[in-house]
């Protein structure tokens, strides 16, 4: 079976581990200062906080952006649930926009519609590693003054017009085992605004800024230098899997003529975290995945409800939501193995077996 993902661990993350278990420091010592440097130049931005996981680091950022009860976040209802749970963590409510049906990421043009004045954040999200459009993003959420907070949990090394994923606004990202930088399990902010910053490392850490002085209330969201250690190899890493990724990517592209395969416009930088294809046409895209699955190609619906169809969204009453481009992508949508340890015999099985269904 070719897996969908296949989380790299070489040597060099197992000296790293090792070297934290020997050091005695476990809970966000000097690797995970190290790691947030690395990020923050990743991203091209002054300030980057490690936090647990990515869904905290989403949390963090909209409870330092002040979001809380009575406020709405516009999204996208395409996407991993995470995104929505840290909008509803806060006590408040997502407003979604329907997605635009080639890209799969927010539908720009709808957005400022949905704008009411109880509106404080858009939320993006990245999806698949394919950037959304930023000009037109930033350009809402600077003449509403609104904060912009982009979930990259998918899309590390990403970029739009040359300008990291991350930077425009607050980015929050995923360090899952499976995404294209991985610690095992971590997140990352990144900002270049000192203030919001400061805000964040105090939530992460029970509030404080110096130890056992609790200046507000915080939560304890830290990373642990066993995953930063794990982070910072991968770290090394990044551009090759990404080159390795964009190679793969190109290769489906190129050969693939039976499904709906993606397209990149100019100016964005995919990281192709997922290769993402439509089973269009009528087609039944369940037997699809079984017939790929039973001939040894492993696949993943990425997502097949969408949030607002979810249980504790319905019990919400988000029941009668009903946006077409996202009902239609949720039944069409197969992601296939793209991950940079594919060898050129993976590839060449993938496109047989795609143009079998």
């Amino acid at each position: 079976m070719i897996p969908i993902s296949k989380p790299f661990i070489g040597e060099e993350e197992k000296k790293a581990v090792m070297e934290v278990l020997d050091s005695g420091m476990l809970v966000q010592g000097p690797r995970t200062a190290q790691l947030e440097e690395k990020f923050a130049a990743v991203c091209g931005v002054p300030h980057a906080i490690a936090t647990s996981n990515g869904t905290t680091a989403l949390h963090i950022a909209l409870l330092a952006h002040g979001i809380g009860p009575g406020d709405e976040v516009i999204t996208t209802p395409f996407t991993f649930m995470a995104s929505i749970s840290s909008i509803l963590y806060t006590g408040a409510r997502p407003v979604f926009v329907d997605i635009d049906a080639e890209t799969f990421n927010l539908d720009v043009s709808q957005v400022e519609d949905a704008i009411t004045p109880r509106t404080r954040a858009i939320m993006p999200v990245h999806l698949y590693g394919y950037p959304c459009d930023m000009d037109v993003l930033t350009g809402i959420a600077g003449y509403h003054d609104l904060a912009l907070i982009e979930d990259s949990a998918q899309a590390v090394g990403a970029a739009f017009k040359g300008k990291p994923t991350g930077s425009f606004g607050t980015g929050c990202f995923s360090l899952y085992a499976t995404k294209n930088v991985m610690s095992g399990e971590g997140g990352m902010i990144t900002t270049s605004d000192p203030a919001l910053a400061r805000k964040c490392r105090m939530i992460r850490n029970h509030g404080m800024e110096r130890r056992y002085y609790h200046d507000m209330l915080g939560y304890n969201f830290r990373l642990s230098d066993l995953h930063a250690a794990i982070g910072l190899a991968q770290m090394d890493r990044l551009a090759d899997f990404t080159a390795k990724r964009r190679a793969n990517a190109a290769y489906l592209n190129a050969h693939i003529t039976s499904v709906v395969t993606p397209k990149v416009k100019s100016g964005y930088e995919h990281v192709w975290h997922q290769y993402t294809v439509r089973v269009d046409g009528g087609r039944d895209r369940d037997a699809a995945v079984k017939q790929l699955n039973d001939n040894g190609v492993g696949t993943g619906i990425f997502y097949p409800v969408p949030a607002y169809r979810q249980t504790p969204l319905i019990e919400l009453g988000f029941g009668n939501v009903s946006l077409p481009v996202t009902e239609q992508a949720v039944k069409e949508v197969i992601s296939l193995p793209v991950h940079p340890q594919l060898t050129q015999e993976d590839l060449e099985k993938i496109v047989y077996e795609v143009h079998r269904l």
